[in-house]
């Protein structure tokens, strides 16, 4: 099937058009800058060269009637008809406890997941704007919601109850969900076929790092924990998100500061993590860049997010009972191999070591870069999360 999976933003729309028959994507682009007058579409056919165009693009019905003509465009199109786009995979971040798999979109879907749009106000709302934007666009055609949350949907309650009054549970479903499911999903398959064994016979610890980050402690296929809780806040150090934190820490500033609720949210989600420490970037290139040419707040950054990955690796070791390979992925996981370097250093004892001259040459590949006779496999997986929407898509379009 030829399945078009997108992930909608506030101002974008990220696309894939996927063969799920040979798992190619014929074609993929952003649609960003939603609302202005100077949008933008990046496209990039799978057998030519990548394009700009630039348009006033108002909202996110535009962005996709825009995208769905560059896919039948005569020079830079990958089909013919619109019909060749045989049903539509959308990334949904949060499907609260009620969705536990994927599902078909239906009107009645729709009314519940509006209902979560307060466990995810900054996500969820642009998911279902995608979602109705695609009913007009695309219509008669099955439309899938694939959940962030879904692969963590399992972990037990004492893995993602809060420390707080139970009835906040109860009330307002205050717990652990986790985030990047279809990441830590597609990395932990792959990492079994790499070591030639079941996933049902392994524990995994994979780590989703880009510029939002999380850990995951896989037993047995199952995710039994992981870094991110109620929101994609909490856990490692991310590129703006600080991450874990002394919770009368945000009150203490908030008081000293005189900041509002917003401010507060603002501060702790956009201008903390490697860029609040560094004051130079989210970005780890350009951290890792700064700190070798003698930044010591880029050099603080570093440490800091290399330290709280170790931690939560050793962590989830306990939490397992053991691992039999460590798992990186994502943009900072799958090329910085600084980040790995110094993130499995002094964890020997566990067990983990790796081959320095491997672990410089894993850009973006597929890679075990464990050092020789290491009893833990290290290795570096390239994320695929827009193939396991497609597929998961594929499998409901066709009532399986």
């Amino acid at each position: 099937m030829k399945i078009l999976v997108l992930n909608c933003g506030s101002s974008s729309v990220k696309y894939q058009l996927i063969n799920t028959e040979t798992q190619v994507a014929m074609a993929k682009g952003l649609v960003s800058r939603i609302g202005m007058a100077d949008s933008v579409l990046t496209h990039k056919p799978w057998d030519r060269p990548e394009i700009k165009v630039s348009a006033e693009i108002l909202d996110h019905i535009a962005a996709i009637e825009f995208v769905v003509s560059m896919l039948l465009s005569p020079n830079h199109g990958v089909i013919k008809d619109k019909s060749e786009i045989e049903a539509v995979g959308h990334r949904v971040v949060h499907g609260g406890e009620e969705f536990k798999d994927s599902v078909l979109i239906t009107p009645e879907l729709m009314s519940h997941l509006r209902a979560l749009i307060e466990l995810a106000p900054l996500h969820n709302p642009h998911n279902i704007r995608g979602i109705n934007a695609c009913q007009k666009t695309l219509p008669n055609i099955p439309q899938v919601a694939v959940f962030d949350t879904a692969f963590h949907c399992n972990m037990p309650t004492h893995a993602f109850i809060y420390g707080i009054p139970y009835l906040f549970y109860k009330r307002y479903g205050i717990r652990r969900y986790g985030f990047h499911g279809t990441s830590h999903k597609f990395v932990s398959d792959r990492a079994a076929a790499m070591l030639g064994k079941p996933l049902k016979d392994l524990k995994l610890i994979t780590c989703h790092l880009g510029n939002g980050a999380s850990v995951a402690a896989v037993n047995c296929g199952v995710s039994i924990d992981t870094s991110m809780g109620f929101t994609p806040l909490e856990g490692l150090l991310m590129g703006t998100r600080s991450g874990d934190l002394d919770p009368a820490i945000i009150l203490h500033i908030m008081a000293r500061e005189e900041l509002s609720l917003h401010e507060g949210n603002t501060m702790l989600n956009k201008h903390s993590g490697l860029a609040g420490i560094s004051g130079v970037s989210s970005d780890m290139r350009e951290i890792i860049d700064a700190a070798n040419k003698g930044n010591e707040n880029s050099k603080l950054a570093l440490e800091v997010y290399c330290y709280r990955l170790k931690k939560y690796i050793g962590a989830y070791v306990a939490a397992l009972g053991g691992v039999d390979a460590i798992v990186f992925t994502a943009g900072v996981g799958e090329n910085s191999a600084p980040v790995r370097s110094l993130t499995c250093q002094g964890m020997e004892f566990f067990g983990i070591s790796i081959n320095e001259e491997k672990n410089k040459v894993a850009v973006s590949k597929e890679m075990d870069i464990s050092a020789d006779g290491a009893k833990v496999r290290t290795l570096v997986v390239p994320t695929n999360e827009e193939l396991v929407i497609a597929i998961d898509t594929q499998r409901l379009a066709k009532g399986n």
